[in-house]
């Protein structure tokens, strides 16, 4: 039998099942650690974010700061600003890593795989046709071929004014 080390995934694997004290998705208005928070881009209603347990390289996260799990709740304006960074975002996504397509949506509720159910948040997942191979599927294992870093700096640049 092989091992694959990813000591990354234990943070995450150790605290899935535990109370947060801190929601990842409540930013508050300081922007002194967008960087570190892994934040490309703050809108006026939403931001962007990476994924600090990507499915891919370019997986990133799109949330309102209002801090609410339903769907029903987001407002109008909140609904139309996050489509428009989920656009903006593809398209960064496209330029940076040319993926052969994109899954795009929201888990909602922890039965529908939601790893923070109580903060609404939408998923731009780049993919490649052949990336369902055996290291996802039954290795339980991604290939990343962009280290968190260089995928920040690589698709951050897109969102400078």
């Amino acid at each position: 039998m092989d091992y694959l080390w990813t000591p990354w995934r234990y943070q995450y694997i150790s605290t899935i099942d535990k109370e947060h004290k801190e929601c990842v998705f409540c930013v508050g208005d300081s922007t002194d650690c967008d960087s570190d928070r892994l934040i490309l881009y703050r809108g006026r209603l939403n931001f962007v974010m990476m994924n600090l347990f990507p499915y891919t390289s370019g997986h990133v996260m799109i949330s309102p700061y209002q801090h609410f799990s339903d769907l029903s709740e987001c407002t109008p304006e909140q609904a139309t600003e996050m489509w428009q960074l989920t656009q903006t975002t593809k398209k960064a996504i496209t330029l940076t890593y040319h993926p052969d397509g994109f899954n795009i949506g929201m888990n909602l509720g922890r039965c529908a795989g939601a790893g923070v159910e109580h903060h609404l948040h939408l998923h731009v997942v780049p993919r490649w046709i052949g990336d369902a191979n055996f290291m996802t599927v039954i290795g339980e294992s991604r290939v990343l071929p962009d280290d968190l870093g260089t995928s920040y700096r690589k698709l951050r640049a897109y969102f400078q004014p």
